[in-house]
């Protein structure tokens, strides 16, 4: 199943991404999943949140561009191996990582990824007959709850 993920374009300055995130926190937009990448005068922000359609109004209201990207969430044994076994599957399928990051406060011993693929919908069909978990934050908040 795929995610909605906000990209955001930001500025290498030390109370951008704090307007951002307390602009959400201020509205009630819980953030799930955030990552952040230098890439020098700016930076890529990428945040799952709670209210999709709330989120990208508030960015817009407060003039921030923002772009609405597909994303996929998976989970994995916690254990050496596992990441590159599902990165087999998905090279011989030729579907390419565009960019990934992971997930923090997992305590089940699994581990959360969040993918952007070349081609989401197949690698979700490779992932989903490797019997590969995927996730949506419902599913997600409830591994949470039951540590």
């Amino acid at each position: 199943m795929k995610l909605k993920q906000i990209s955001v374009p930001i500025e290498n300055s030390h109370d951008r991404l704090y307007e951002i995130t307390s602009a959400l926190g201020d509205r009630g937009i819980n953030l799930r999943a955030l990552n952040l990448v230098d890439t020098g005068h700016f930076g890529e922000l990428r945040i799952i949140v709670s209210d999709v359609v709330s989120a990208r109004q508030i960015l817009m209201q407060k003039y921030i561009p923002a772009r609405i990207e597909e994303v996929v969430a998976v989970e994995l044994e916690d254990t050496p191996g596992q990441l590159a076994q599902l990165l087999a599957n998905l090279m011989n399928a030729d579907v390419k990582v565009k960019y990934a990051y992971a997930l923090a406060g997992n305590t089940t011993g699994k581990a959360t990824m969040i993918f952007c693929f070349s081609d989401n919908d197949k690698a979700i069909r490779i992932l989903t007959e490797k019997k590969v978990r995927l996730l949506d934050f419902e599913v997600h908040e409830q591994l949470k709850a039951a540590c």
